[in-house]
């Protein structure tokens, strides 16, 4: 669906974004995750034509982007990390007038507040929305003309936990009907529940492409966290396996029944960060 090889953007003698690479197959949610700074925005413009790269190639469904770039621009949606609506419209006139922009049929509107949950504030001004309506009324436009692909700059961020919620099971449904999503992010939490596949960016390179239980297991820790009883209950200490001491001591425990618990110390993607690039993930 979407091909980018070896992408670079330089501003002056800054290096933006330095020969990356991915593909995105029909139907994922793919996360772009770093911190800030990292390029993700500046990925985001090459990607719907508001800059040129210095290098490298984008090509949407085996065409090359800015040489087709009229007719490609109805097969993508893209949400920004701003809304920027027509705030004393209503919901609805907001959506009928990029309806009638894009040249779609009248019912396009409606369908589109329907599918994010908004039919029944459909005739509300939009300056009474909360922010995570105000989302979702962004996400509803830009699906107004069926795109086969939609970018998210950080489609979750400063909502409440409501909202995030209803935001990412859209986007779920959005992708299981066959729509391609692109989402930039800096929230691990959102990245490993969303994401079927997640790029690691940091200081304009991809350092690492996997699926959020790959990166877990491709970095875990052998580590447990065992719990035991007698002269030391409650006391709760963690055991390397693979060293043969640390094997030898949980068994001797395990031996003399003093074990009252055992628990994986499972890797998150807090720390396959901290691992591929050295520094804190903020």
């Amino acid at each position: 669906m979407l091909d980018v090889q070896d992408l670079s953007v330089h501003f002056g003698p800054f290096v933006a974004l330095d020969r990356i690479s991915f593909r995105l197959q029909r139907g994922e949610i793919f996360g772009f995750l770093g911190p800030n700074g990292a390029g993700k925005t500046t990925t985001l413009k090459v990607l719907t034509g508001q800059i040129r790269p210095t290098e490298g190639t984008v090509r949407l469904a085996g065409r090359h982007l800015w040489q087709s770039f009229e007719s490609l621009k109805a097969r993508f949606g893209y949400v920004p990390d701003f809304d920027n609506h027509l705030e004393d419209l209503t919901a609805y006139q907001n959506l009928a007038l990029f309806r009638r922009l894009y040249r779609l049929p009248a019912a396009r509107a409606g369908d589109a507040l329907e599918t994010v949950e908004l039919s029944a504030e459909r005739d509300q001004r939009v300056r009474n929305f909360s922010k995570g309506m105000k989302k979702k009324l962004t996400i509803a436009r830009e699906i107004l003309h069926l795109p086969e692909l939609i970018y998210l700059d950080e489609p979750t961020a400063n909502l409440d936990v409501h909202s995030t919620a209803v935001i990412r099971t859209l986007l779920k449904r959005l992708a299981s009907e066959g729509a391609t999503v692109f989402c930039t992010t800096h929230n691990m939490a959102e990245a490993e529940e969303l994401c079927d596949r997640i790029a690691i960016l940091d200081q304009g390179s991809i350092v690492a492409i996997d699926t959020p239980r790959g990166f877990r297991a491709r970095y875990a820790e052998p580590l447990v966290r065992v719990t035991l009883q007698d002269a030391e209950q409650g006391k709760t200490l963690t055991v390397r396996l693979d060293e043969a001491d640390g094997r030898a001591f949980l068994a001797e425990r395990i031996r003399r029944g003093e074990v009252l618990s055992i628990h994986s110390d499972s890797t998150s993607l807090q720390d396959v960060f901290l691992r591929l690039t050295g520094r804190e993930f903020r």
